[in-house]
């Protein structure tokens, strides 16, 4: 590790007797570091009577107001000011002295637009970690770099002139160029201050690897020699019992593997290896929905997830090349407490859970962060009364469809989020206009063909990491080109323009735990709609999105968002049809998919059909058809590898095939 001690460029313009580290702080800046309203009553005050302010020779500003306060702010970060006023914490007259100094010094100098400036946090030495998060924290965050752990790297641009780390368990904005004292993480004060640490060394790695890229992610730590077994052979075990169930069959599991499932998930846990981790757990789930007969068992989920514990260990075993920590989850934190947090509601998801019972999934973009969290929730209602029911105080409606803060927020290492229910931490919520495209731009897609790349980036879905709205973004709507319906699918598909020229197709199917959504959506489209919210994809080499919320309007006071889902059905009538053309290709594989996910169902020790062998073959001859060689080779591996007592040889072979077909179908 770094361990340079040099003055930062920030010290010595405070010695200088000029205050750097404020004239950096934008309004944005202050907002991250107190709230939005504090800025904005500060900013008024100090248009209207600014107070007299004086520099002392050691760098501290200190100012007075007409009406009495006296306000102090040394160097080192707003928390080390001080004011008369008797407020708690970080109050509007230290917010007023930063832009009263700030409107003072623009008075005396010429202000000149340039591109930000280009620095980077991995210049801060350990001793300047340790002297602003203390012994202790530091020692947390060296443990946590002795097991690794991944981290997305974002230097400065024109759009946030802020450097910044993205963790599993929060986000970190260094502010003020060369200063410790303007970081801004999600994570509540005092609980991850560790954070700030593995930030700055994930920087010091990408100044490393790559110190031209605006973007890049790293792994960062870890063991010398980190094999695929996580250094006690849990990530072995998770394999050893994805191998029991893909033998033995959910139809013939049975009580007995609790006990097992149970010890890997306690492995996995005293490992830190948190992907594998909530894979075994949702095999767990899958597992006791079968056994109860319950309608969240899928086996083309069962058959996922396995695939995914093989996709995991392959890709970090022999020392391969793949981001370990990425991977594996390593010392991801499994919940982290969130300061004060805006969140904006980007509409929702309602699933059927049983018979009864609905499933609601919330989705909030956090502009601190560049996130998009997920609050999840099951209820035993219809969609007519289930918008009504209350959330950290507030309906499930209100939420989906506006402007949340709240000081009572968790949020979860797969980026699930929960408001904690608190007589001292309150959550407010008020309608949103659906000022969505003013979120920051790794949220927001302007250009889909830009979108289609970044997709095309993407490392396959079983090894990347398991957080949840991985592919949920905004897309600027500047024309909606076309509406039509299937009634044999009870299908909607629009087409819709960028204002780059680029297309995707909208698509929503019909589903008794959204009775309303088709009809909802087929309305917004008709009228003015400057932006969907949905999770993209790519399917037949075309970006497809699947709607969670519109904004609507036209940019006047009838602007709002529509949260289809949730939306009462209704009679609104959608013209035209599309008639629904077969792509050969994507046929060949999805039914190889579905034929090999019944393998785990059944279990390969067990009595497959007889007929499956030649299923196989056919499913092979098929691929090979539409010039799929390779997975058809591998369908045709796995058939010869079925013998009379099939062990770990065949459930390697069927994870070759299944893999094979499962990637196939994200490059479609």
């Amino acid at each position: 590790m770094n361990n340079r001690a040099d003055e930062t460029a920030s010290e010595k313009a405070n010695n200088a007797g000029e205050r750097a580290d404020l004239l950096a702080l934008t309004p944005d800046a202050l907002a991250a570091l107190t709230n939005r309203g504090l800025v904005k009553r500060a900013t008024r005050e100090v248009e209207a009577a600014p107070p007299a302010v004086t520099v002392d020779g050691d760098g501290t500003v200190r100012g007075k107001y007409a009406d009495g306060p006296e306000t102090a702010l040394p160097p080192g970060g707003l928390e080390r000011g001080s004011c008369t006023c008797g407020a708690t914490g970080i109050c509007r007259h230290v917010v007023g002295l930063v832009l009263a100094y700030q409107m003072d010094q623009r008075d005396t100098e010429e202000v000149v637009e340039a591109e930000p400036l280009q620095w980077s946090p991995g210049r801060f030495t350990d001793e300047q970690l340790e002297a602003r998060i203390g012994a202790r924290q530091l020692a947390a965050a060296r443990r946590a770099h002795r097991a690794g752990y991944a981290a997305r790297v974002h230097r400065p641009s024109v759009a946030d002139a802020a450097p910044r780390v993205e963790l599993g368990s929060a986000t970190v904005r260094f502010l003020v160029p060369d200063d410790l004292g303007f970081v801004h993480t999600d994570a509540a004060a005092g609980t991850r201050d560790d954070v700030l640490a593995l930030a700055v060394w994930a920087f010091r790695v990408a100044d490393a690897k790559a110190p031209d890229d605006r973007d890049v992610q790293v792994d960062v730590g870890g063991p010398e020699t980190a094999g695929a077994e996580g250094g006690d052979g849990s990530l072995d075990a998770a394999l050893r019992l994805a191998d029991e169930v893909l033998l033995t069959g959910a139809t013939h599991v049975g009580p007995g593997l609790a006990g097992a499932v149970a010890e890997v998930r306690q492995r996995l846990d005293r490992a830190g290896l948190r992907w594998p981790l909530l894979a075994v757990g949702e095999l767990e789930e899958q597992l006791v929905a079968y056994e109860q007969r319950g309608s969240a068992y899928s086996h083309e989920r069962l058959a996922g997830i396995l695939a995914e514990l093989h996709a995991r260990h392959r890709a970090v075993a022999n020392r391969g090349a793949s981001l370990r920590a990425r991977v594996l989850g390593t010392q991801e934190a499994a919940e982290t407490p969130m300061r004060r947090a805006r969140l904006d509601g980007l509409g929702c998801r309602v699933r059927a859970v049983g018979d009864t019972d609905r499933q609601v999934e919330i989705y909030f973009a956090h502009a601190d962060s560049a996130t998009v969290l997920v609050l999840r929730r099951t209820f035993g209602e219809a969609v007519e009364t289930l918008k009504a029911r209350r959330v950290g105080g507030a309906t499930i409606a209100q939420l989906a469809a506006g402007n949340v803060v709240t000081e009572s927020a968790i949020r979860s290492a797969s980026r699930t989020v929960r408001l904690a229910t608190s007589r001292v931490a309150k959550t407010t919520v008020t309608p949103s206009q659906g000022a969505w495209t003013s979120l920051p731009d790794a949220l927001v897609v302007r250009d889909l063909r830009a979108l289609a790349a970044e997709l095309d980036r993407l490392p396959p879905r079983v090894v990347r990491p398991r957080v949840e709205a991985e592919l949920v973004r905004v897309v600027q709507v500047a024309e909606v080109r076309s509406v039509r319906y299937t009634p044999g699918a009870q299908r909607l598909d629009a087409v819709i323009a960028d204002p780059a020229g680029g297309v995707a197709r909208l698509t929503a199917t019909h589903t008794a735990a959204a009775p309303g959504a088709l009809d909802a959506i087929a309305a917004a489209l008709a009228g003015p709609v400057r932006a969907v919210a949905g999770t993209v994809g790519r399917t037949g080499g075309e970006i497809v999105v699947e709607p969670l919320g519109l904004a609507v309007g036209d940019s006047g006071v009838d602007d709002g968002v529509v949260v289809p889902d949730l939306a009462p059905a209704g009679g609104f009538r959608i013209d035209g049809s599309l008639a629904v053309h077969g792509d050969p290709l994507q046929h060949a594989v999805d039914a190889a998919v579905r034929l090999l996910a019944e393998v785990p169902h059944r279990g390969l020790r067990m009595l497959l059909p007889p007929t499956f062998g030649d299923r196989l073959r056919d499913a092979g001859d098929i691929l090979a058809r539409v010039g799929l060689h390779r997975a058809a080779a591998a369908l045709g591996e796995l058939r010869a590898g079925l013998g009379p007592d099939p062990g770990g040889m065949a459930a390697g072979l069927w994870a070759d095939a299944y893999l094979r077909l499962l990637v196939t179908q994200e490059l479609q």
